[in-house]
Formats: C-alpha cells, structure tokens, sequence
C-alpha cells in the first residue's frame, strides 16, 4: 500500500515507518522540518494533507505538540480529516491513553493521583478523540497507546481492546514503541477498527 507518515521523525512515527517499510510499503515519510528523505509538510495544512491523502491509500498521523501547545492536537485532528475527505484515502491517529476506562471504572486522566503535569496533553488528547468520534464520513481509526509507551523490542505479539485500558496479571498497561507500530500496520492491513478507537497492550 501507499501510506503517508506525518511525525514521521518522531520516536511512534519512525517506528511505523520502520515497521512499514519492512513490510514492503511505499511510505512516505512527513515531517515538518527539512530533513533528508523526508517531506516537508504540515498536518495542521489543510491542502498539504489533501495533496498527500491523494497519493495514499493510507495515511497515519502520529505528530505529537511540544509542552504548552497541547492543543494543537485538537486543531491537527480537523485537519487531517478535512484533508483525507478530499480523498478515497483512510485515515489511523495515533492517540492518547487518556479517554480509556481504567478498572476502577474511571477514565485514565481523571485517576486520583494523576499526574499534573501530563494533564494538559491528556486534556488534549480527550478532545483530540472527541473530534474523531463526531466524524462518520471520514474512514478513520483512532488508536490509543496503553499507559506506558516507550522504546524497547519488536516482540510482534500484543493484545487489542476498544475503550477499558489493558493491563496484565500485574496491573501493569504497557507496550514498547515497536511494537505499537507493528499493531498499527495489523490495522493497516486487516481494517478490523473502521470509524472506532482501538488499544493494543501485553
């Protein structure tokens, strides 16, 4: 498939287009910063997210706002599906823990305890999402990580959920970046998640 990248140098972002690519994809990876072999573009860009959407059968986004523009999640959403509408492409974001059900039966940001200084990009990514789940045109996947996601193996094994936070006999909820991306280009290929959020896990 041909599949777009946006944050494609970042930490998620590099692993899809690794993964991606061992796979045999033509991807084309985005950032939006000159950088060899990468292009320039910006998902906030309504036109520029069009212009690629149309050369795509796929396009992933997984752009991540630094400290204090939280918000641009919000803003890059309605982008990115205002730019993909203008094409046959589909469209998976790379999301945010924050909107799933933890067992005890509350969201994972309004935890007590929750941390105050994640709390303003867990605010962001609970709009982010909200601005998906109004979306019924555009065929979009929203893919919330688990509530530790770091660099580590490609093991190729995890577990999928829908809305409740995934957590082992532990009570730990983890996944490496690797392997995240493994379970996104799954999706890629078996679309089992069409206009929902999915969550993948150990």
């Amino acid at each position: 498939m041909r599949i777009t990248v946006f944050g494609a140098a970042g930490a998620v972002g590099s692993r899809v287009v690794t993964e991606a690519l061992r796979r045999g994809h033509d991807v084309t990876p985005v950032t939006r910063s000159p950088r060899e072999g990468f292009v320039v573009a910006d998902a906030t860009d309504v036109a520029q997210v069009a212009r690629l959407a149309g050369e795509s059968d796929v396009v992933i986004s997984a752009t991540r706002p630094v400290p204090g523009s939280e918000r641009d999640l919000v803003v890059t959403a309605k982008a990115l599906l205002e730019g993909v509408r203008r094409s046959a492409a589909r469209l998976i974001v790379v999301g945010g823990a924050a909107t799933l059900r933890t067992p005890n039966g509350v969201l994972v940001h309004e935890e007590p305890g929750f941390p105050a200084d994640i709390l303003p990009i867990a605010l962001a990514c609970a709009e982010q999402h909200a601005v998906f789940t109004e979306e019924s045109e555009v065929d979009w996947t929203y893919a919330s990580p688990p509530a530790v996601i770091e660099p580590g193996e490609r093991t190729g094994t995890y577990r999928l959920g829908l809305d409740d936070l995934l957590v082992d006999a532990e009570g730990k909820s983890e996944i490496s970046m690797e392997d995240f991306a493994v379970a996104l280009l799954d999706e890629v290929l078996h679309q089992k998640y069409r206009r929902m959020r999915f969550t993948a896990a150990y």
